[in-house]
This record gives C-alpha cells, sequence and structure tokens, in this order.
C-alpha cells in the first residue's frame, strides 16, 4: 500500500471516529437532559422529543445497544490503538546525528560509568 493511501485511510478512520463518538454522545446527552420524569410524560415524549430521541426514551434496550455500546466499544479500539502507537513509537531508534548536545554528552557520561563499573566488577 502507498504511503500516502495509508495516510489518507488514518487520518479518514480518525474523523469517522471522532464524528461517531460525538454524535453518540450528543444523542446521550440530550436524552438524559430530556428524559420524562413519570409515566404520563413519558408517553408524550415521542410529540415532546422528536420521533429519534423518544423512541430511545421508551425503549432503554434499543438506547443502551445503539448507544452506550459502540461508545465502550470505540473506547476499547482507542485505548489499544493507542497502546500499539506507544509501543511503536518506542521501536524507533535515534541516530547519534539527531541527538543534541547535552544528550550526547548524557550518553557519554552514562557509557562511562557503566564501562568503569563493569571493570570493578571484573577485578
Amino acid at each position: 500500500m502507498n504511503k500516502n493511501v495509508k495516510k489518507g485511510l488514518l487520518i479518514g478512520g480518525i474523523v469517522l471516529d471522532v464524528g461517531i463518538t460525538v454524535f453518540l454522545l450528543v444523542v446521550s446527552i440530550i436524552m438524559l437532559a430530556t428524559m420524562p420524569k413519570n409515566s404520563i410524560e413519558m408517553s408524550e415524549a415521542i410529540e415532546k422529543n422528536g420521533p429519534f430521541i423518544g423512541y430511545l426514551q421508551q425503549n432503554p434496550t434499543v438506547y443502551l445497544f445503539t448507544c452506550v455500546v459502540p461508545l465502550f466499544l470505540l473506547l476499547g479500539l482507542n485505548i489499544v490503538g493507542l497502546v500499539m502507537y506507544i509501543k511503536k513509537a518506542g521501536k524507533t531508534k535515534a541516530t547519534l546525528a539527531e541527538l543534541s548536545d547535552e544528550q550526547k554528552d548524557a550518553l557519554k557520561a552514562e557509557l562511562l560509568k557503566d564501562l568503569t563499573e563493569s571493570k570493578k566488577e571484573e577485578k
């Protein structure tokens, strides 16, 4: 696969993920904020809150499987993706030319310290 195609798919996936998450969160907030308090108001929920929100308020099982479960699945996928990205980013090796002078000096000091410790252990 081409590098540009991979980058485009990654950006498209992120945009889709954010869009779905925002939509589900907004629907959940609206649904919970306008939730009827008793059964009399529940029968009027569709007229009062619209067909989609009213239907979700009257059928909590549908709400569970259309909003809550997908949000938890997206959260899990995002956590797995973050862990994979961190592992991948940690495996990249830096070259000596990429290091700053301070980092080079710290690396030299650490190497000298390790060498002196290994010589002391040999004796």
